[in-house]
C-alpha cells in the first residue's frame, strides 16, 4: 500500500498533523458515509460500479478484438478523457501493442497533420471519448478522422472500426446508432477526471496490453483500506490535511516530484484533478510538476533558494525499475568515482540528497508505492481520487464542478459563429 512520510525542517508540520486530523475528521465520516448532496457525481467512488467483471469481460474482449485486427487504435479524448489511459499506456505499454495514437486534444493544424500522418497506411480503429459532445477538440478530432475512415474503409468496415465513448442519451449516443459503430458507456455520474477506472481510461489501457485486472484490484484493495482505516492511520486523509494546512500557512503552490520518468504523464492526469478540482472561488493550491533529475537543473534553483510559495510532494518506487551498470572504458574523466555502480543506486542517492536539501527550505513529503505496475497505478488513481475530493471539502469547495472552463469556450464558440 502507499505510505506517506513527512520530511518538515521548516514547519514542524508533522508535529501539528495530528491536532489538525482531530478538528477535521468530521470531514472524513461525512465522505465515507456518502453525501446525497454529491450522489450524482460519485460513480467513481465504489470501484466496481463501473469497473466490474462483467464490464471488464466486454472491455477485455473489445480490446482482443482490436489488437488482433488492427494496427494502431487513436484515443481521441482531451483532459480527463484521455490523461488517464494516457498515464498507464506510456508507462507500460507492451512490445506487442497496437500503436496508440492521441488525438481530440489540440487545435493545431500541425499537430493535426502530424496525428494523420501516424495513420497512413495502417489498420486503425478510433475511439471518440467525449461526455459532453460539444467540446471542441475531441468533436473536430473525431470529424477529419470518420471521413479518413469512411474514405479508406468504405461505409460498412468504417463503422466496424469506430467506437465512441459518451453518456446514454447523447447526440453522440445517437449518431453510433444511426451509423453502426460500437458505443461505450462514459457513465453520467463520473467526471471526466475522475473516469479512469471506467470504459473511458479502460479501453485504451486494455488495447494496449495493460493488465486491467490487475489496475481495477489494485485501486479496489486501496478503496477498502482507505474506507476502512479511522482518519489518524488514513493516509489518503493525512495527505488532504496536510495540503490544506499548508496552504493556511502560506504555501500556495504544490510541486509533484520523482525520480522516475515513467510518470511524465501522470503528472498532466494528477495537475487536471486537483487543479479542475479545487482551483475555484478563488482558492486552491496551484498544482506544478517537476520532473527529476532533469529539472534540478532548471527549476531546482528556484525550488531551493527562490520565493518560499510551495511545498513539495515526491513520488517514490521502492523497488528499483531497472539495472545498469557504470563500466570503466579506461578513459580518465573524472567520472572513476562511479566505476562499478548501478545506476539505481546512483539515482536513489540522487533522490535522498534532494530531499535532504530541499526540505530544509521547505515542506517535503514522501509518497511511497512498492513498484511500477498495472496494481499500483490502480492505487495510485484511487488514491488520488479519494484525497482529492477530501482535501476539496476541507477547503469549502465543490469538488464536482468546473465553472471556470466553461467561461473561455462561450468566446471561443462565439468567435466561431457556433449558434
Amino acid at each position: 500500500m502507499i505510505t506517506l512520510d513527512i520530511k518538515d525542517t521548516k514547519t514542524g508540520g508533522g508535529e501539528r498533523l495530528d491536532s489538525y486530523i482531530k478538528a477535521h475528521e468530521n470531514v472524513l465520516s461525512q465522505v465515507v458515509s456518502g453525501e446525497e448532496k454529491y450522489k450524482d457525481f460519485l460513480g467513481w467512488f465504489h470501484t466496481s460500479q463501473w469497473a466490474g467483471e462483467d464490464t471488464l469481460d466486454r472491455i477485455q474482449a473489445l480490446a482482443d478484438q482490436i489488437r488482433a485486427d488492427g494496427d494502431a487504435f487513436v484515443l481521441i479524448g482531451v483532459g480527463g478523457s484521455n490523461n488517464a489511459a494516457r498515464s498507464v499506456i506510456e508507462a507500460l505499454k507492451t512490445e506487442d501493442s497496437p500503436q496508440i495514437i492521441y488525438g481530440g486534444n489540440t487545435l493545431s493544424p500541425a499537430a493535426l497533420g502530424q496525428m494523420m500522418d501516424k495513420v497512413q497506411g495502417k489498420r486503425i480503429y478510433i475511439d471518440c471519448i467525449a461526455k459532453n459532445f460539444e467540446t471542441l477538440e475531441p468533436g473536430s478530432s473525431f470529424r477529419i478522422l470518420r471521413k479518413y475512415m469512411y474514405d479508406t474503409y468504405g461505409s460498412q468496415e468504417a463503422a466496424r472500426r469506430i467506437i465512441a465513448t459518451g453518456t446514454r442519451g447523447s447526440l453522440l449516443e445517437q449518431i453510433c446508432r444511426e451509423h453502426g459503430y460500437t458505443f461505450l458507456d462514459f457513465p453520467e455520474d463520473v467526471g471526466g477526471r475522475f473516469s479512469a477506472l471506467t470504459n473511458v481510461g479502460l479501453l485504451p489501457m486494455a488495447v494496449a496490453g495493460i493488465d486491467i485486472r490487475r489496475l481495477v484490484k489494485g485501486a479496489a484493495d486501496m478503496e477498502r483500506e482507505l474506507l476502512q482505516a479511522p482518519a489518524i492511520k488514513n493516509t489518503a486523509f493525512r495527505y488532504a490535511c496536510l495540503r490544506n494546512m499548508y496552504l493556511e500557512q502560506g504555501y500556495t503552490l504544490e510541486m509533484l516530484a520523482s525520480f522516475e520518468p515513467a510518470f511524465r504523464w501522470f503528472y498532466k492526469w494528477w495537475v487536471q484533478l486537483f487543479a479542475e478540482t479545487e482551483g475555484k472561488d478563488g482558492k486552491g493550491l496551484f498544482p506544478v510538476t517537476g520532473e527529476y533529475s532533469e529539472e534540478l537543473h532548471a527549476v531546482g534553483q528556484f525550488v531551493q533558494d527562490g520565493t518560499p510559495l510551495m511545498f513539495e510532494t515526491f513520488l517514490n518506487v521502492r523497488e528499483a525499475t531497472g539495472s545498469l551498470i557504470v563500466e570503466n572504458d579506461g578513459i580518465k574523466d573524472a567520472f572513476d568515482y562511479l566505476d562499478g555502480m548501478d545506476f539505481q543506486n546512483i539515482n536513489r542517492t540522487a533522490f535522498e540528497a534532494t530531499v535532504k536539501a530541499h526540505c530544509q527550505k521547505l515542506p517535503c513529503l514522501i509518497l511511497t508505492i512498492d513498484t511500477l505496475d498495472e496494481y499500483h497505478f490502480g492505487q495510485m488513481f484511487y488514491f488520488f481520487l479519494f484525497a482529492c475530493y477530501l482535501s476539496a471539502k476541507m477547503l469549502g469547495v465543490n469538488p464536482f464542478d468546473q465553472p471556470g472552463v466553461e467561461a473561455y469556450k462561450n468566446w471561443m464558440f462565439e468567435g466561431l459563429g457556433k449558434c
